[in-house]
């Protein structure tokens, strides 16, 4: 089977060469390509610097993070990709890791492994929760988008994600319109319709966390109205199985407003909270949906009979 790691850039120049080395060093041989989306600072020459060692494509103008996430995969030359944000950065071992799990499951489309955050300094400030309590977590097809309703299976950001090339084509990969913004988890979900999903309760991706990245720069409001719409079209896709155990919309999105306001209150936005705290704190539902999304593991809680 054949891996690429595919990471997308623009004007982080620094950043990348630790991306790029983490994938360079990977135990597993591999493909690595780089999308650079019209860079001004030394990223095309660094690029151009390292030879054969990775594919490369500079885009004439800058398209955003999604159209260069499809340039990419289209450019690839392998059964699976590897998402690497250029940021972020991955174990040596982790696709080893990652094909000897997918090579065991061949019905799986995408797989997850878990994360470490870190942050400006280098230190930990927190980590992806497990799957069940075994070391990897098989999740048939028909139970996947429940679970990720629900906030079950955290399949996270690009750092932690391989999906087949495949199935990405036929999800009509991602979307321009929800760029830097849940594009990440739209697309998981759609490639979840044509296969089973796998988790590695392992740590073998590393995401930083720094006021630099580009999931700091949307408004609340503007994050809340578009993880609503992403709950919406997981909604639509549940299994008939999983009805019984459905929260209405109206829960879903009392929820939500509770999540986002309890974000902006954390980040002294009051006169957001407000706005957004009534009437969603007078719902039953939504509190205990919000308790089990924070407070219960998701170890204990995932259920895939």
């Amino acid at each position: 089977m054949k891996w690429c790691v595919l990471i997308t850039t623009y004007n982080r120049c620094q950043l990348l060469k630790r991306a790029i080395n983490s994938a360079i060093k990977q135990t597993l041989p591999c493909e690595i390509v780089v999308i650079d989306d019209a860079s001004t600072d030394e990223t095309g020459n660094y690029l151009r610097s390292l030879g054969n060692n990775i594919k490369f494509h500079s885009n004439d103008r800058n398209l955003g993070h999604s159209a260069s996430v499809n340039r990419g995969v289209q450019l690839a030359d392998a059964d699976w990709i590897k998402m690497l944000d250029d940021d972020d950065y991955l174990a040596a071992n982790c696709l080893e890791i990652m094909d000897t799990m997918v090579l065991a499951y061949p019905q799986v489309v995408i797989c997850s492994v878990k994360a470490i955050q870190m942050d400006e300094n280098g230190r930990k400030c927190g980590k992806t929760p497990s799957v069940g309590s075994q070391k990897i977590t098989h999740i048939p097809q028909s139970k996947i988008h429940y679970q990720m309703l629900i906030e079950r299976l955290p399949f996270g950001t690009p750092v932690q994600v391989g999906f087949r090339k495949d199935a990405f084509l036929n999800a009509g990969g991602w979307d321009s319109q929800l760029d830097l913004h849940y594009d990440d988890i739209d697309s998981w979900l759609r490639i979840a319709q044509f296969g089973d999903a796998l988790f590695i309760n392992q740590y073998l991706a590393y995401r930083y966390v720094w006021p630099g990245g580009y999931n700091k720069q949307l408004p609340i409001k503007q994050r809340l109205a578009i993880n609503w719409l992403i709950k919406q079209r997981l909604y639509s896709l549940i299994d008939d199985q999983c009805y019984t155990d459905l929260p209405s919309l109206c829960d879903l999105h009392n929820y939500l407003q509770l999540y986002w306001a309890l974000i902006a209150f954390k980040q002294l936005e009051l006169f957001t909270f407000y706005e957004l705290i009534f009437p969603a704190i007078l719902s039953i539902q939504a509190w205990r949906l919000l308790f089990n999304a924070l407070f219960i593991p998701k170890s204990f809680k995932i259920n895939l009979l």
